[in-house]
């Protein structure tokens, strides 16, 4: 008998699921789908035609997945795009909490959508500096000019030159290191006896007495 279709999978499963019926579909497409991210069901349904008909199509190929909302954010006016708040509504679902509910995770994802979110603004203040009203640096304003073929070539020659220099220099100190023979003394140190010792250890003129009483 076949087996039952099962409706109680959850959606971490759902990927060993395919695989074991030999459909290949990536975790990122499922999880988009269950999710209802934008394009992620398009992109589904695409794969599977790929499977079942064994036809390539170039859409699949060329684009790169992605089920935020950005694409369609950058073709929106710079006026209707959303705030910090709403990117992060628009990218995060409900379901998605409730599958996974760790709070370290959860953190993680929204920093990464706020941090896309202002990449996206900086990139827009460069585009128009004049609607952001952002003055040129002095960096930016100061005239940049190529220096003259004469100037390139003495630097040039002046580098080359102190590379020799440093070159000898350094051949130079390793042959005298070489040739200079480093000459060790040995000198011979005679002790005296211990009863000589002990005489010079007493001092002279000191005088041991004895009284009688």
């Amino acid at each position: 008998m076949a087996a039952e279709p099962r409706f109680d999978l959850l959606p971490s499963e759902l990927p060993q699921f395919f695989s074991k019926r030999k459909v290949n579909l990536s975790k990122e497409l499922i999880h988009g789908t269950v999710h209802c991210k934008p394009g992620a069901a398009e992109a589904l349904i695409q794969c599977i035609y790929v499977i079942l008909t064994s036809r390539g199509i170039k859409r699949i190929q060329d684009e790169k997945i992605d089920f935020t909302d950005s694409s369609y954010q950058k073709k929106l006016p710079m006026v209707a795009r959303p705030t910090a708040t709403k990117a992060v509504k628009n990218n995060v679902r409900i379901t998605e909490i409730i599958e996974q509910p760790d709070i370290v995770f959860n953190q993680q994802k929204v920093q990464a959508i706020i941090d896309r979110h202002l990449q996206h603004r900086h990139e827009e203040r460069l585009e128009n500096p004049k609607r952001f009203d952002l003055k040129p640096t002095l960096g930016e304003l100061a005239v940049r000019l190529l220096p003259s073929p004469s100037t390139m070539e003495k630097l040039s020659n002046l580098l080359k030159q102190k590379r020799s220099k440093m070159s000898l220099s350094g051949s130079s100190i390793s042959e005298a290191i070489s040739k200079e023979a480093i000459h060790f003394k040995e000198i011979q140190v005679k002790q005296a006896p211990r009863s000589d010792m002990a005489a010079d250890l007493v001092p002279s003129g000191s005088v041991t007495g004895v009284t009688d009483h």
